[in-house]
């Protein structure tokens, strides 16, 4: 499909002598022209109030893709033709349907590192964040054509294993993990940290358990893998309600044995010195005052470590331009200590180039922050079944007679917790409010569902397919149809605004607006017009919004009923 800038840039350029591509923005307001170009950035060069360099531009340019051109005080608007931009949307779709907006294989590589819950704990809101920012860009990622690896990287190694041995150790004949097994360990992970607040001696239990777990003690490993195996039993739950599966699912201790070589790196750059004990890599000259730990004082590893035999592994097994890690932002100093530290690892410089810390705000209960520590948490499968059940109700109290309720539900509810969380920029934080999320009135899932319901119905009503040869073009000359068409066009610069920024909330908002759109123009005109051309015109369009939303639904995560 026609890149409508690049066209103008091109005009522009034969008419000035600066690049114009990155200065044409699109126009929010509807009724000032589709396109503008600053020409104040001309005015030193040219030695012109900008107003009158407008002037003469509109004067000199002529095209067919340009229906009118305004000079606006130093600004030249453009209306593009309204038939030409259709005809361009429609044969796109009509060339690729389903697979509308996306693009053929880049040749790049993108690793995705998100969702990572902790062994032994309870997979609770708290790690939703993580979960559907990464499988929203990895959806998009790979719908724009780049070989994109979705990684898990499970918690499971870390002193807090050191504090559940321990615990287990003290109490295991009076918690059944067998059959309960998330929530028993909990129980035993809250009881031994208040026992180790109050107790020294216990505490340092505790960390001579994990120090026997690197060295490979059987009853420590043993337990260790128990623990793990039961978890993981338990996350599967989740990610099956997500809808999510991950390309590689490794956890920190597959790098036990990868550990040894960043240090040798590490020695043999000169970049280790000793602090306290500790092996620790000194960041002075990065601008971090804080000092990344490689070894602690009593010769166990820590995250950092983990992560940087993550980063030789990941550039030597995927060859990866971009690497993401989806965390939230209470682990900016750890990304930023660990990415300073890999340009120590003897690495082309564009595996360190490429990692990226996709940092987010967190989700907060309102008495505030989550804490398993402290057992302040909200299981992730409760608040996907009640929102299942809420949104069970919302739907069988409008459609009572509705077939496969169960499965609408379930679209239905987890849609709009996936929805809720990706619709603000991901650096906010945010109160969970599951209710609000249900809404089918407002900015949420469930009102772009119904939408996408209504357009269904509708076409249902035909007694035909409706052909691309069957529209009149001039049947769609009104501004509802134009504006859901420019809608259209821009859906993959869309999704490509989300990689560039890593930003799915920038999806969510296209998907309400275009949804908004589509509600003006059904409450505007009779989509079924006695007129045969302008039903068949207008039955068109509105099935590519269908499709539209559907697809952006499905990039993010969600999956569309056909009823409600």
């Amino acid at each position: 499909m026609v890149d409508i800038k690049k066209e103008l840039s091109t005009i522009l350029n034969k008419e000035v002598s600066i690049d114009t591509y990155t200065l044409i923005k699109e126009i929010k307001e509807k009724d000032k022209g589709d396109y503008t170009f600053p020409c104040f950035v001309l005015a030193k060069e040219l030695h012109k109030a900008p107003n009158h360099i407008a002037d003469d531009l509109k004067d000199k340019i002529n095209s067919d893709l340009i229906e009118k051109i305004e000079s606006v005080n130093g600004y030249l608007n453009f209306y593009i033709n309204k038939e030409f931009l259709m005809k361009e949307v429609f044969n796109e779709y009509e060339s690729k349907k389903d697979e509308y907006g996306n693009e053929e294989q880049t040749g790049k590589t993108v690793c995705i590192d998100y969702s990572a819950p902790n062994i032994a704990k309870p997979f609770h809101v708290g790690h939703l964040r993580s979960t559907v920012i990464g499988h929203a860009l990895y959806n998009i990622y790979k719908y724009l054509g780049y070989n994109t690896i979705g990684i898990n990287h499970l918690g499971d190694y870390g002193t807090q294993f050191g504090k559940l041995i321990e615990g287990y150790k003290l109490w295991s004949n009076e918690y059944d993990i067998e059959n309960n097994p998330i929530d028993e360990l909990v129980k035993i992970y809250v009881r031994i940290n208040a026992l180790a607040e109050e107790n020294p001696e216990v505490l340092e239990r505790c960390r001579n358990n994990f120090k026997l777990l690197e060295e490979g003690d059987e009853y420590c490993v043993n337990l260790w893998k128990k623990f793990s195996e039961l978890s993981l039993k338990e996350f599967d739950k989740i990610y099956d309600l997500l809808g999510i599966k991950f390309d590689s699912i490794k956890g920190e201790s597959f790098y036990i044995d990868k550990m040894d070589e960043v240090v040798k790196i590490l020695e043999k750059n000169n970049k280790i010195t000793i602090s306290e004990g500790a092996k620790i890599v000194d960041l002075e000259e990065e601008g971090i005052k804080t000092p990344c730990i490689i070894i602690k004082s009593d010769g166990s590893s820590i995250y950092a470590t983990r992560d940087l035999a993550a980063i030789l592994y990941r550039s030597r097994t995927y060859d990866y331009d971009k690497s993401l890690y989806v965390t939230s932002y209470e682990q900016d100093l750890q990304f930023k200590q660990t990415f300073a530290v890999a340009k120590y690892l003897d690495l082309d410089p564009k595996y360190v180039d490429g990692l990226e810390h996709v940092s987010f705000g967190m989700y907060r209960l309102p008495e505030g922050k989550f804490s398993t520590r402290k057992g302040n948490f909200i299981k992730l499968e409760d608040i996907l079944n009640d929102a299942i059940e809420k949104a069970k109700a919302k739907v069988s109290d409008k459609n009572p007679d509705l077939e496969d309720i169960d499965d609408v539900a379930k679209k239905v509810g987890v849609g709009a917790v996936v929805f809720g969380d990706l619709y603000n920029s991901r650096i906010k934080d945010e109160v969970f409010d599951i209710d609000e999320m249900l809404e089918f009135q407002g900015e949420t899932c469930p009102y772009i569902q119904y939408m996408y319901v209504r357009i269904k119905s509708i076409l249902r009503k035909l007694d035909k397919e409706v052909l691309i040869n069957d529209v009149k073009y001039d049947k769609l000359h009104d501004d509802l149809s134009y504006e859901l068409v420019k809608q259209i066009y821009n859906f993959n610069s869309v999704l490509k605004d989300v990689t560039e920024k890593n930003e799915p909330y920038i999806l969510s908002r296209y998907l309400i607006k275009l949804a908004q759109t589509y509600s003006d123009y059904y409450n505007s005109y009779k989509i079924l017009s006695d007129d045969i051309d302008e039903r068949n015109s207008r039955v068109y369009l509105i099935n590519i919004v269908a499709n539209v939303l559907k697809t952006g639904c499905h990039l993010l995560g969600i999956e569309m009923p056909e009823k409600m």
